[in-house]
């Protein structure tokens, strides 16, 4: 891959195609295939099949993210400096997309151990699909920042990426429980142990086509910068860390609520697994509806974004979700549809915080650039990253500390306080956290006025080869 700075023309200015948008956003299906699985199914499947205790579970999920501290920035600094011939970002789709199809095979296999042999068995593993998660996600990410000079460009390819990340999760959500009943019958261990089976043959070949389609647009000399370098640079970006701090904050509520919806179901609102629509239970038909009203998020976005800024637009969509949560709170359990209806709706806004949190990941990477002369991509969103597995270990662990606190036990009728927890855990929880992510986007500083600015300037420094960038 040249290395020199690019010369202008019309194919790197050029606005991306339709096969590179579809391209890139395959990857985000193929992580969420899952990344859905596991915030939906995983605490639900550790607990009420693997047997393991809430407390526990919660416990690990916090534990293991001591290694994504070292792995996510690690993958960052990594990735900013390997030279293929494919580019810097689009080997790891390549090489890491095989170990990450048999690791999330592994994490379901449910061996037959003690409960400390589980244990053990479940921090393995869970570590290790995390660390794949980081070596092919990680550069997956970052590849948005080199895919297109022009921050358009990028934000239609984060649209396409996080309507196709919904139409994964929403898979996952219509069919896991029709398909582990299928394939396992009575025997639930074995349904989601093959039914994890197709998911992970899917995203295997979904990552290979993202890494045959896209290309990376912006060359970047060889990076040579210290790791303290880098990271202090990072650290000067203001915009950069109140947006790492909200999303950790509207990740965690949004987990919190994903991991409850199975004990939501199952003991408040008594579903006892009846088919109310050709294969789908009330838990399908529940968590796919979630997914259907994020997809719709991910679509009007781009018509959002043309009228207000980004971070505006994340504050106004929380504080909509707030409101939603409490309206869901109050509502009785017999008002099956209602409370779909108002899910639906939340998922919605978090749709468009979601698409707008990576867009604007990437523009930090741009006004990093600008202010420095110093692109560390790889590293801002390694970070950026990390930022979102705490979010995501927080919003798991969280129902898990809470089931043991009121008094949960697997599998067995609910103590009213245990029916209490759930609920908190479910409504009140993430409505929490998300208000305080809300809050925090109030310091977030990169408008549209100074990101065009910012890229007209960058624009210059490359096809003249004036960059103040030492580093690259």
């Amino acid at each position: 891959m040249d290395m020199q700075p690019a010369q202008k023309n019309s194919s790197e200015t050029a606005p991306l195609s339709f096969k590179e948008k579809l391209g890139y956003g395959l990857g985000d299906m193929a992580s969420n295939f899952y990344m859905g699985f596991f915030g939906l199914f995983l605490l639900y499947y550790y607990t009420d099949i693997f047997g393991l205790l809430p407390a526990a579970v919660g416990t690990m999920m916090l534990v293991t993210k001591i290694i994504d501290a070292i792995t996510d920035p690690a993958m960052g600094l990594i990735a900013d400096r390997t030279n293929t011939k494919w580019g810097r970002y689009r080997p790891y789709l390549l090489w890491v997309a095989i170990p990450y199809g048999l690791l999330g095979y592994a994490l379901f296999l449910g061996p037959n151990f003690s409960y400390r042999g589980k244990l053990i068995y479940a921090y393995l593993t869970y570590s290790a699909i995390m660390l794949a998660y980081t070596a092919i996600n990680v550069p997956y990410s970052a590849l948005l920042a080199v895919i297109s000079p022009a921050a358009k460009e990028r934000t239609k390819a984060t649209q396409y990426r996080f309507i196709l990340a919904s139409l994964g999760s929403m898979t996952v959500a219509a069919f896991t429980t029709p398909l582990t009943k299928w394939l396992g019958g009575d025997n639930e261990l074995l349904g989601f142990r093959l039914t994890i089976i197709i998911f992970a043959i899917l995203s295997v070949v979904l990552f290979w086509i993202t890494f045959a389609t896209t290309r990376e647009r912006i060359k970047l000399k060889p990076h040579t910068s210290s790791v303290r370098q880098d990271f202090s640079e990072i650290i000067k970006n203001k915009s950069w860390l109140a947006l790492v701090a909200g999303g950790i904050l509207i990740v965690i509520g949004l987990l919190s609520r994903q991991s409850s919806i199975m004990y939501y179901l199952k003991y408040y609102m008594n579903d006892n697994g009846d088919k109310i629509f050709w294969i789908f239970d009330r838990t399908s038909v529940f968590t796919s509806s979630g997914f259907i009203g994020q997809l719709v998020g991910a679509l009007i976005t781009p018509y959002l974004v043309s009228r207000f800024n980004k971070h505006h637009l994340v504050f106004a969509v929380n504080i909509l979700n707030i409101v939603l949560l409490v309206i869901s709170y109050l509502i009785p359990p017999e008002y099956y549809g209602y409370i779909v209806t108002v899910h639906a709706l939340g998922f919605m806004t978090f749709g468009v915080t979601i698409t707008l949190l990576f867009s604007m990941y990437t523009d930090c990477a741009e006004f990093g650039e600008w202010q420095t002369g110093k692109r560390t991509s790889g590293l801002i969103v390694a970070a950026s990253m990390f930022s979102l597995k705490i979010g995501i270990a927080f919003g798991a662990a969280i129902p898990g500390y809470i089931l043991a606190a009121f008094g949960y036990v697997a599998d067995q009728t609910q103590t009213a306080k245990a029916i209490t927890g759930i609920r908190l855990m479910f409504n009140i929880i993430p409505a929490i956290f998300f208000l305080l992510g809300a809050i925090a986007m109030l310091f977030y500083k990169i408008d549209r006025a100074k990101l065009a600015q910012i890229e007209s300037e960058l624009s210059e420094r490359r096809h003249s080869g004036t960059n103040k960038e030492t580093d690259m």
